[in-house]
């Protein structure tokens, strides 16, 4: 395992592929590690890319610590690890939580970005109290407690029965996910508003969504793209929330075609 002690933290990171392969950075989700990138991984390898996975704060391999984190720091800690690891600019594909960070370096980081892949996510989430909920009945009762919601979210009814060996894998690492980091990233994603800033989002960027997103759904995209000049929009049929994972290879496909005309 690698480790590079960024911001305040020590965030655990990985790399696959050619070692001068164009690089492109996975973010992963709320409640994810870096296994959700599996499916992606193998067929970057084969198309060329260097790919940097990561986990964020408070999840996976990384160190937890206390919370309440912010949006602004978890983009610190995206743009450190650049830093740590001597990369100038790379290509930026994150889901959910991670397209969030997405979002905020290329507004507020536009040179150290090539591209941007922002899947399964939202500019805003309002209703605060929902994310109070979720972390008041976490830090009581544990992951146990979401765990189900969270599939259910994540994955059509459909795609639980036709998978039932992934969402399984998907479910164990839910579980894993330590509590205080799950609850810190939740006030970060509650509190944040980049309705206007990614108005000045500038670099090539590419928008996906399921069909059947509940929780980042297909309105959040289309406000994302109606702001991001340029932008291009993708809706994945009968996906939910974690297309890169049902819908993989259709993700796969609309992923590498986005990214072979923009790499550098």
């Amino acid at each position: 395992m690698s480790f590079a002690e960024v911001n305040g933290t020590r965030l655990h990171y990985q790399f696959d592929g050619p070692e001068h392969g164009p690089v492109i950075m996975l973010s992963n989700s709320l409640g994810a590690d870096v296994t959700m990138w599996d499916a992606q991984v193998p067929i970057l390898v084969d198309a060329g890319y260097r790919v940097l996975r990561y986990d964020s704060r408070g999840h996976g391999q990384s160190v937890v610590t206390p919370g309440p984190y912010t949006m602004d720091m978890l983009t610190q800690d995206a743009v450190g690890l650049l830093d740590r690891l001597g990369l100038n600019r790379v290509m930026f594909c994150g889901l959910s939580k991670g397209g969030i960070v997405g979002q905020m370096v290329g507004a507020t980081f536009p040179k150290r970005v090539s591209a941007l892949v922002l899947s399964s996510t939202s500019a805003f989430m309002g209703s605060p109290e929902i994310w109070d909920e979720r972390i008041s009945t976490v830090q009581a009762r544990g992951m146990d407690a979401v765990v189900e919601a969270t599939i259910d979210r994540w994955f059509t009814r459909a795609g639980q029965q036709q998978m039932p060996d992934v969402v399984e894998k998907i479910r164990r690492m839910i579980l894993n996910t330590p509590v205080e980091g799950f609850c810190a990233s939740c006030a970060a994603i509650r509190d944040m508003d980049q309705r206007e800033s990614i108005r000045s989002i500038s670099v090539p960027t590419l928008i996906m969504v399921g069909e059947h997103d509940q929780g980042t759904p297909v309105s959040a995209a289309e406000l994302i793209h109606e702001r991001i000049p340029g932008s291009k929009l993708h809706v994945i049929q009968d996906g939910a929330h974690l297309i890169n994972v049902e819908k993989a290879a259709e993700f796969n496909r609309i992923l590498l075609d986005f990214l072979n005309p923009n790499q550098g």
